[in-house]
């Protein structure tokens, strides 16, 4: 597991994961929960960097029947999904809490927001540095190198530092 990156802690059988434990992915992703015979096996929660998280029943390493909550607390329903469409394009936590008084946008689900790496893009789980095509997490650490595709998408949608500066109720900042 060493030579891949991954971890495990926890319970083995024949130096195989068995048991409860604790798996470590390279992408700081964990699964914590049951294994039987080096799979996921039982019940188990996935806990991603971002903050979300997948809980669910998993037999000899698949899923079987799980939920999905995000960071910020919103589940996921498959059936009458009603969070961020045409008619209302409003962040969880706005739904929450309410929306922020006028002149202090909420440009992301967090308040404040991620200050972006000069020259970056937050890429929902990390920052992407284009001259690299590289994509970091949040701490830091190398998650992977984005092919054309992925560098396409979070050039054209994805919010990048230098638009930071524009942004606010300073008309001075504007100007410059």
């Amino acid at each position: 597991m060493e030579f891949i990156g991954s971890s495990y802690e926890g319970e083995q059988r024949y130096d195989r994961m068995h048991g409860k434990g604790k798996y470590t992915f390279p992408t700081e992703t964990q699964y914590v929960g049951e294994t039987n015979d080096g799979m996921f096996h039982g019940k188990g929660v996935l806990y991603f960097p971002n903050g979300s998280k997948y809980e669910s029943t998993w037999e000899n390493g698949i899923t079987k029947q799980g939920v999905f909550t995000f960071a910020d607390g919103l589940q996921y329903e498959e059936k009458e999904w009603d969070y961020c469409v045409g008619s209302d394009r409003r962040f969880y936590t706005e739904r929450c809490n309410g929306l922020r008084p006028a002149g202090e946008s909420q440009l992301t689900d967090r308040h404040p927001a991620r200050v972006i790496p000069a020259g970056c893009y937050d890429c929902g789980d990390g920052f992407y540095d284009p001259s690299s095509r590289v994509v970091t997490s949040y701490s830091g650490r190398f998650l992977r190198k984005a092919d054309e595709r992925e560098h396409a998408w979070i050039i054209r949608t994805c919010r990048k530092a230098w638009e930071e500066e524009c942004i606010g109720t300073n008309p001075e900042k504007l100007m410059k």
